[in-house]
């Protein structure tokens, strides 16, 4: 269990986060703001902290992360994970959960002027990155390295 968390956090971490920095310099946008945004979910005034909250910013995604892929490690244990069907599909649907929670309920519950379905774009790249980035890379993972109740 141990080698698929380091693994799996590091590259699904790592994943999200990259596709997140390619997209925000896209945008026109900072990196840094970028980061600082996510350290702003649990540390309102991080936007104000420069480099500190941008770094404040990665800390946060990679413990969200950790989160993420130790829920998923534990289901794939007790089997569950196993039950949706072949991995691709269990690592797929977890995606689209952890879209689900991240953009219909903790994002409007911290920041209720956001609303994720307004731009169908946005939603298309943040589901792409859910479901491809981490939930396929994580069962990949929790297949080859915990083995257990998942084909």
């Amino acid at each position: 269990m141990k080698s698929y968390f380091l693994k799996a956090w590091l590259i699904c971490g790592t994943l999200d986060i990259g596709w997140a920095a390619i997209n925000t310099l896209i945008g026109g946008n900072s990196v840094a703001g970028m980061l600082r945004f996510v350290a702003s979910g649990p540390f309102p005034e991080a936007g104000d902290w420069g480099l500190g909250g941008a770094l404040l910013g990665l800390a946060v995604h990679f413990a969200l992360m950790a989160v993420m892929v130790a829920v998923y490690g534990l289901l794939t244990a007790q089997g569950l994970a196993g039950k949706i069907g072949p991995w691709w599909l269990a690592g797929a649907l977890y995606g689209l959960v952890l879209y689900l929670v991240m953009y219909w309920v903790v994002m409007p519950t911290r920041w209720p002027s956001i609303h994720p379905g307004a731009d169908p774009v946005s939603m298309a790249k943040a589901i792409f990155a859910h479901v491809a980035l981490v939930g396929l890379p994580m069962a990949y993972f929790a297949r080859r390295l915990i083995g257990k109740g998942v084909s």
